[in-house]
């Protein structure tokens, strides 16, 4: 008699750990919280160019398009018109060349004096540092519009300077807020052996300053010098006191568009896109530095 084997069993299949679920879900939930999260910033940055787009769209428009309900929203085509008004018009190439050199000026200065500054601050011992620092820093709370009268009779009956660049240069050359965020950046910045090691190998201060301390806050200093840049750019109110409209700057000529009883809006917005476009072009330039000093920022804090 023959006997015949039992059928295999077949293995029955363990269940499903509850971990891979856990961290599938997880992973999912990451993932839709980082598209929310880049659909915001969509949103923002979308929001942010607006204005700048309105501005383009405005500028290729007439005065009555541009009130028209509903709003046009893309660009027309007379925006060389528009731009052969507002030169016509205006002496606007006069005040981008006075406020090219103006902002420009500043800025050089402002980033050299507050580097050097900063680094004095941080890194050097000398008499009198705190109570020093302290007094720059206390400058920050004085509202500007108390020095302006002071200020400008310096600048006509001193120096003679009323109606010229010089009288926009130099009270600006330097700041305190420059020189107390230059300071904080590079107590980080640049380790105290990195500089005790150069002064062992010979290196003088203004060594170290050349070869240590420039290379170690360039990221600093672009987003000084653009923020300097833009805050020189802009200025009205310093400008409206000192210069005329004979030797204006950009904000001077931008108000002299919109000063007629009758406003043509169009011509307006020209005038701030060209305006605009330095600050722009300054940004494109110094964007990789600025935006890698923000992240040092960031994760030194």
């Amino acid at each position: 008699m023959t006997t015949t084997a039992p059928a295999p069993v077949p293995p029955v299949p363990a269940p499903a750990s509850p971990a891979p679920r856990r961290r599938r879900q997880r992973s999912n939930r990451q993932l839709t919280a980082g598209r929310s999260v880049y659909a915001v910033l969509g949103v923002a940055v979308l929001l942010s160019l607006f204005p700048l787009y309105w501005t383009l769209v405005a500028a290729s428009r007439t005065n009555t398009e541009i009130h028209r309900m509903p709003p046009v929203l893309l660009p027309g085509g007379r925006l060389w018109h528009n731009l052969t008004q507002v030169f016509a018009q205006t002496d606007l190439r006069l005040a981008m060349v006075n406020s090219l050199v103006v902002a420009g000026t500043v800025t050089v200065s402002v980033v050299l004096t507050s580097t050097l500054g900063g680094f004095a601050f941080a890194k050097l011992r000398f008499p009198g540092r705190g109570p020093l620092l302290a007094s720059v820093v206390a400058t920050m709370m004085v509202p500007t519009q108390l020095g302006i009268i002071p200020l400008y009779i310096m600048m006509a009956n001193w120096f003679h300077w009323a109606d010229h660049l010089q009288a926009l240069i130099v009270p600006a050359a330097a700041n305190a807020f420059g020189l107390f965020f230059m300071r904080q950046y590079l107590i980080g910045a640049v380790p105290d052996e990195l500089l005790d090691a150069g002064r062992m190998d010979g290196c003088t201060t203004r060594g170290l300053v050349w070869h240590v301390v420039l290379p170690a806050a360039r990221p600093a200093m672009s987003v000084l010098g653009m923020l300097t840049f833009m805050a020189a750019w802009n200025d009205f109110y310093w400008p409206k006191v000192v210069m005329t409209q004979q030797n204006p700057t950009v904000q001077l000529t931008l108000s002299e568009l919109a000063s007629g009883y009758i406003k043509d809006y169009s011509l307006v917005l020209t005038g701030a896109l060209v305006a605009s476009a330095p600050v722009l072009v300054a940004f494109l330039l110094m964007g990789r530095q600025i935006i890698d000093g923000i992240m040092q920022g960031a994760t030194k804090g």
